[in-house]
């Protein structure tokens, strides 16, 4: 692991970004944070921060990104968006860093595997892919950093737990296989890979791996109240749905709208995006948050202490 170099990060005002943000704090790099011309929230964030930098500058402006990245020895993106963000701001941000003699890019994947997904299945997953081409293709290092879905989703962004129903969705099979790892964990390995001189072309980490069947089991055990299975068709059923969708969205650029969300499901029930060569042990012993630790504090102590108290001793 190197130290004392400069980091850029992409998209360092949204949730991840802040998250990585913070992570490269702990050590001893310097941090530079891309942000609009005219956007305040960096100056907000990180205005009173002498080891952050902010570089106020247009993805349209080369000449611009060039000068922010000089220097840079890492860049980390952590944009979100579609097509306009995921491939045409990346593939400036990729074309400047090249430009500027960056050493390593890390591009905005932070998902389940999107290289083996059928085509036409997952929008989002087929910009990855898409870029992912490019980068490889670029004179520079590039790593993946792959995680499965966010399983801080469960609490409720992701449909799959209906609480006040008792009731975990799943598709086609309940012991489908599916990687949950939370935003802090991903942070923290993003952090570790901008200072790996040596990371691979893709680092896979999973925080946990569960089923429907096992997050149902989870549930009951936390609230002292059956959650039971709720089919809710297969994928090919879910793909179809999510077909219709998108053919009657009014905005093909939002980021998740809901047929997407559908996507995503299909992707992880078929077992398509599944992690096939997770590594967390590759920075070393790390307490990774569980589905189980996500939903636990999601509940509240309130709701898990009646469950505590009529368990029988051990």
């Amino acid at each position: 692991m190197i130290k004392n170099i400069t980091v850029l990060v992409a998209g360092a005002t949204g949730d991840l970004g802040q998250r990585i943000v913070s992570e490269l704090l702990l050590g001893d790099s310097l941090v530079r944070v891309l942000t609009r011309p005219g956007s305040g929230k960096a100056h907000a964030v990180y205005g009173g921060n002498d080891r952050v930098e902010i570089h106020e500058v247009a993805y349209t402006d080369p000449a611009g990104l060039v000068s922010a990245l000089s220097g840079v020895e890492t860049v980390i993106s952590a944009v979100s968006g579609a097509r306009p963000v995921i491939i045409d701001a990346q593939r400036a941000l990729l074309a400047a860093a090249v430009e500027a003699g960056v050493a390593r890019f890390i591009p905005s994947d932070y998902s389940a595997d999107y290289r083996r997904i059928t085509p036409g299945s997952n929008r989002n997953f087929e910009l990855r892919r898409e870029l992912a081409a490019e980068l490889d293709a670029a004179p520079i290092r590039v790593t993946s950093v792959l995680n499965g879905a966010f399983a801080d989703m469960l609490t409720g962004q992701a449909p799959m737990i209906l609480f006040e129903r008792r009731r975990i969705l799943f598709w086609s099979s309940p012991d489908q296989i599916l990687d949950f790892t939370t935003k802090d964990d991903v942070a923290r390995t993003v952090a570790l890979v901008a200072l790996d001189e040596d990371a691979p072309r893709v680092v896979e980490i999973a925080g946990d791996r569960v089923t429907a069947r096992s997050i149902a089991r989870t549930m009951s055990e936390l609230t002292g109240t059956p959650f039971s299975l709720q089919w809710a068709g297969t994928t090919g059923l879910l793909a179809a749905a999510s077909k219709i969708g998108r053919r009657l969205s009014r905005d093909q650029d939002e980021t998740f709208p809901a047929w997407q969300g559908m996507q995503y499901f299909v992707s992880m029930f078929s077992g398509e995006a599944e992690l096939r060569h997770v590594n967390n042990d590759r920075y070393g012993p790390h307490e990774w948050n569980s589905v189980r630790n996500v939903l636990e504090a999601h509940l509240g102590f309130d709701v898990i202490a009646p469950t505590m108290v009529s368990r029988p001793p051990a």
